[in-house]
């Protein structure tokens, strides 16, 4: 059975000490709410993953995870943080190819497949983001984009190697814009990425991979989206930066 995860991307916001106010309510919530076998993972900026994990320590329900990092394991790389760096804090993941790293600063899938060996060397969980854009849709070109996403960034990884990393769909039309993909929407795109998988390393792989659904899930829509049998989790953006909207969509998996 494929694990449940719900993901709080929380990009590039929170100063030290309102990082540490919001973790602490998400660990108290999470403790006195959750109901489930869902894992919880909150990937905050660089400068709070050695406390959150501290204050994660033996909590078996929340993981710690950073946003990116540097596909070499370490040299002459001013202002980058590679992934056995941020293993030695206590970090569990690394979000890799989120589309406002692609956009933003020109990460190619080859550069991802790079840090995905990375990460993965370290003995840390690569959270791999795929999606297309709104003018990739309208084309009709989404599924080829995702494909090439996944055989450029992933599909090279051995079958042992692949089972470590968490997929997250993320169509970037509808990130941090309120628009979110309808259930059969993302489901379509889910059961694809699936379908790709299978083809390349057989159907146990296949049904044992975790994918999330990114982009402006909240407390209201995570029920009917999560209810999705290819839907496995969110990968969580605005809502993550309130405790109790973002204990709300964890708690869709209850029992």
């Amino acid at each position: 059975m494929r694990k449940k995860i719900v993901a709080g991307n929380w990009k590039m916001n929170m100063d030290y000490t309102s990082g540490v106010s919001l973790f602490s309510e998400v660990i108290n919530m999470v403790n006195d709410e959750v109901r489930g076998e869902q894992e919880v993972v909150v990937c905050p900026p660089f400068v709070h993953l050695h406390s959150l994990a501290q204050l994660a320590n033996q909590n078996v329900k929340i993981s710690i995870g950073a946003q990116n990092c540097h596909q070499a394991e370490s040299g002459a790389y001013t202002g980058e943080v590679s992934s056995s760096m941020i293993q030695s804090v206590g970090a569990k993941y690394v979000i890799l190819g989120h589309s406002e790293r692609r956009q933003y600063f020109g990460e190619t899938n080859e550069l991802l497949a790079k840090k995905t060996d990375a990460v993965i060397k370290t003995g840390l969980l690569p959270i791999f983001c795929i999606g297309e854009t709104l003018e990739e849709r309208n084309n009709n070109i989404h599924f080829d984009v995702i494909k090439r996403q996944l055989t450029e960034g992933v599909f090279h990884l051995g079958a042992e190697d692949f089972a470590k990393v968490v997929l997250a769909y993320e169509p970037v039309w509808a990130i941090g814009t309120g628009v979110t993909a309808s259930k059969e929407q993302a489901q379509e795109v889910h059961a694809y990425i699936r379908k790709q998988i299978e083809a390349r390393y057989g159907d146990a792989v296949a049904e044992n991979t975790t994918i999330l659904y990114g982009g402006s899930c909240n407390p209201k829509n995570a029920p009917e989206l999560f209810s999705q049998p290819d839907i496995d989790g969110g990968l969580i953006g605005g809502a993550s930066l309130k405790s109790r909207d973002f204990t709300d969509i964890v708690k869709v998996f209850n029992k």
